[in-house]
């Protein structure tokens, strides 16, 4: 029975939009007119209307009325309005609008002297815009669009608010950036600033932030620009003031930090270190939602990238180091979050939250030594970092491993045996049979990075070495890439460094004859690696150097290094040169 209730419910709803759809066809334009309303009003809100309505064709007769001369002004513009209601339904009813040609005829539409109908066009363009499956190169097709597009911002707070939008969801390359540069988008949209309207004011900032974004010619441009006798920096610290829109003060914060990248704001201007810099710090702490605390942590990622001043600044403020910390264990409460539907979303895009985090933590750590040991050690990152090496998500396991690698980078020993403490030589070895490649390069780079400097490698080796050069054994005798075996064999010459570790490849007979095999390999680059470890193993300053290299040399290493001297590569010919002067010396 519920079966053929569902089938007669369905078939009367199919027939009503047929009605609807035949009453466009009607030749009496009023009742076209009442049409074309009663449609629109069955459609509000009903997505099943919306679909039953395009399948029947109502689009194409619609398009054809909107661009009738001998229609009546209200029936294009309610035309308009029914077309903009459709857009506002599923991924697909916009892939069908756009099949029918719905953009070309509204920007037709634009060339009307009726502001009301302007204006439908405009909220219906913008609609057909904003969503991802929209191909954005339709708005530069005809090059006379954006002038005229230029030319009706002035017209009505609905026109600057719908163009604005159009212009930020459309600018994706540096072409289109210089497309709207050049038809004159900073001067025509500055004033909107400070218009009456917040949404024009929030669609004309967000411009801003697409216009700017690594273009140098916008941002130096923008530096110089006045809005009411203000300058344009000025404007946009106003806009990242707390009392302001949380929307707001993170776009404003964009432009800013756009232009700064683009070297038309000094990292050291008090409107970088004193406002946009703690407003983005500011975003990442737990009150704010989900999708601003990434977008925050990501903006302040991006901003003191380059600049060693901004990340120590940064990790002093605000226990930014806590605070991300906590990204890693959202939602921390389930119990706290009374919205399922919200808790349901943010489960959904914590892999965003914990990205971002990643990525602040790169950037703040990338220049400076004592920015990384900070909370490093207090904040128990390494931990929560050490556990994201264990998921099940590759990409996870790929960004815990990164974080831990830069972690190690120039680390002091305290920080490395903490690594190596946390991590599990267990847990280690494991990543390192990782069948994702950039898992095992990660390691790799850890690995290479813990044995740096000569005390961490001797003791890291002292308490790991057999399961280390197990490890490097196993890699080297295996299927991989020519990257993966360049950089064993560079944790190798890193181990050939050490004072007392290299007696574990000395006395390894076994893997003197893998190095003297990639010493005689086809790639260059696993030459140059091997014959490092040589270098590294007979330097002549060292204990027992004497020893070491009559062994290598009745093993055949010294023929080797001789045949490498006339070797086409300069890098691989000197490095052996180098090598042989240790046997003169």
């Amino acid at each position: 029975i519920f079966v053929q209730l569902e089938t007669k419910f369905r078939r009367e709803v199919t027939a009503t939009s047929r009605h609807y759809v035949d009453r466009l066809f009607d030749p009496d334009p009023q009742k076209v007119l009442q049409g074309v309303i009663d449609m629109k009003n069955a459609v509000i809100g009903n997505n099943k209307q919306k679909a039953n309505l395009i399948v029947l064709g109502a689009v194409p007769r619609l398009l054809y009325l909107l661009q009738q001369s001998s229609s009546s002004m209200e029936l294009r513009t309610e035309c308009a309005v029914v077309l903009g209601s459709l857009a506002m339904g599923t991924e697909n009813n916009i892939k069908s609008l756009v099949d029918c040609h719905i953009i070309p005829a509204l920007l037709q539409g634009l060339l009307s002297s009726d502001l009301i109908f302007i204006e439908a066009c405009l909220r219906c363009l913008r609609t057909v815009f904003i969503s991802p499956v929209t191909p954005v190169q339709l708005l530069y097709t005809d090059p006379t669009v954006i002038p005229h597009l230029m030319s009706l911002l002035s017209n009505s707070l609905r026109t600057q608010e719908y163009i604005t939008q159009i212009f930020s969801h459309c600018c994706k390359t540096p072409e289109h950036q210089t497309i709207l540069f050049n038809h004159g988008a900073i001067q025509n949209i500055a004033p909107l600033l400070i218009s009456p309207s917040y949404k024009v004011r929030m669609q004309a900032l967000k411009c801003f932030s697409v216009l700017a974004y690594e273009n140098t010619q916008v941002s130096m441009t923008l530096v110089n620009v006045l809005v009411d006798g203000e300058l344009l920096t000025q404007v946009f610290v106003k806009m990242m003031q707390r009392d302001q829109p949380i929307e707001m003060q993170l776009t404003a914060a964009k432009c800013l930090t756009y232009m700064c990248r683009a070297s038309a704001i000094r990292t050291d201007d008090s409107c970088i270190v004193l406002k946009t810099l703690p407003c983005l710090v500011r975003m990442c702490s737990k009150e704010h939602l989900l999708e601003e605390r990434v977008e925050g942590a990501e903006t302040l990622a991006y901003l003191m990238e380059p600049d060693v001043e901004l990340q120590r600044i940064a990790s002093t403020t605000d226990h930014l180091v806590a605070m991300l910390a906590d990204y890693f264990k959202y939602p921390s409460s389930v119990s706290a979050i009374t919205d399922i539907k919200r808790l349901d979303h943010d489960l959904k895009h914590a892999h965003e939250l914990r990205q971002a985090a990643f990525k602040l933590y790169a950037s703040l750590g990338s220049n400076d030594e004592d920015i990384r040991k900070k909370p490093i050690l207090e904040s128990g990152v390494i931990e929560l970092l050490c556990s994201l090496t264990q998921s099940d998500s590759p990409a996870l396991r790929v960004n815990g491993i990164w974080a831990l690698m830069n972690m190690a980078f120039q680390a002091d020993q305290k920080v490395k045996v903490e690594i190596v403490r946390c991590l599990g030589t267990e847990q280690l070895f494991r990543l390192l049979s990782d069948p994702d490649t950039n898992v095992l390069m990660k390691t790799l780079g850890l690995l290479r990075n813990l044995l740096s400097t000569r005390p961490h490698i001797d003791q890291i080796m002292s308490s790991h070495g057999k399961q280390i050069m197990q490890a490097v054994t196993l890699i080297l005798e295996a299927e991989h890439s020519i990257e993966v075996k360049e950089q064993t064999l560079c944790i190798l010459a890193n181990i050939a460094d050490g004072n007392t570790a290299k007696d574990l490849i000395m006395t390894n007979d076994d893997m003197l004859q893998k190095i003297k095999y990639y010493m005689g390999h086809s790639n260059v680059k696993l030459q140059l690696a091997a014959t490092f470890c040589v270098s590294n193993l007979i330097w002549n300053e060292e204990d027992g150097s004497q020893e070491r290299q009559d062994k290598l040399r009745e093993m055949g290493f010294v023929d080797i290094l001789h045949k490498l001297t006339q070797s086409s590569d300069p890098n691989l010919s000197d490095r052996a040169k180098t090598a042989l002067q240790q046997y003169l010396a």
